[in-house]
């Protein structure tokens, strides 16, 4: 799984990767994605140069302060989602915390009505690492200045991916990544399927949330990160390299129905678990 810590170590790279200015060679319009690096193992780098995206400390307030009505509605989310622990919502909570590809690849599969992979999909499948990193950026500036700590270490109650204590301790709650990601991931796909865009942004809306389930985030740093998310794929329309991979997955997307590839996910049971949220 992606862990927020690493993306400052590799941050300097991600910028000597990145096409500068964000301009696409006349290549760009081949069939099959052109060859990404990778900042780390398994992770491409992104469309955005370092600094390149939206500034979250002049977009974003301060987190909510110690005994504020804000951290109040904090606390009420935190504690209304205990109840959900060893629930089929805590399972799909489970699931969205890993972004590692090709896991993260499925995520909206049930939501778009395909199957999403690197064999079915592969210029959407690219488009989705690379924007996971610009939509995981987006968020540091805010994060590293605040360190709000997270939930399970206020309440002291489990969390679904007790693995990753160690480094989740060490890395600021505010605004949630994670959220960023998903909620970046749900606009672009509402984009490229336009069809199925109800379907997917409430998969987006649902994989924010699982933050909250999995008591790691609070309630306002899946909201902020909705935030930064949106503000970062309204920059990337601005990227030449982002929009002809998004015109290529709007077409992958069409392809992959006709030719029949659904997802493997179990569909039913995923919308069941997501009722209400």
């Amino acid at each position: 799984m992606v862990r927020q810590a690493w993306i400052l170590a590799v941050a300097a790279l991600a910028a000597s990767c990145a096409t500068p200015g964000g301009q696409a060679p006349q290549a760009q319009a081949q069939a099959e994605p052109k060859p990404i690096p990778e900042i780390r193992p398994g992770y491409l780098a992104g469309y955005m140069p370092m600094g390149g995206a939206p500034n979250s400390l002049a977009i974003l307030p301060p987190p909510p302060a110690a005994g504020s009505p804000a951290q109040a509605r904090d606390d009420a989310s935190a504690k209304a989602a205990e109840a959900l622990r060893g629930s089929p919502r805590w399972s799909v909570a489970t699931q969205d915390a890993e972004l590692k590809f090709p896991a993260a690849a499925e995520t909206f599969s049930c939501a778009l009505g395909v199957k999403v992979s690197q064999e079915t999909t592969p210029r959407l499948y690219v488009l989705l690492r690379r924007t996971l990193v610009d939509n995981g950026l987006s968020t540091y500036p805010t994060k590293t200045r605040y360190q709000r700590a997270r939930p399970f270490m206020v309440n002291n109650t489990p969390m679904c991916t007790p693995q990753e204590e160690d480094e989740l301790r060490k890395d600021g709650s505010y605004p949630s990544g994670h959220s960023a990601v998903g909620w970046g991931w749900a606009l672009i796909l509402a984009e490229a399927a336009p069809d199925r865009a109800t379907e997917v942004l409430a998969r987006g809306r649902a994989f924010t949330q699982s933050r909250v389930v999995c008591n790691v985030h609070w309630l306002s740093d899946t909201e902020e990160g909705r935030m930064m998310g949106a503000a970062t794929v309204a920059k990337l329309h601005d990227n030449a390299d982002f929009k002809a991979d998004l015109e290529a997955a709007k077409a992958e997307i069409v392809a992959a129905r006709a030719a029949g590839h659904l997802p493997t996910r179990d569909c039913a049971a995923e919308a069941a678990a997501l009722v209400g949220g």
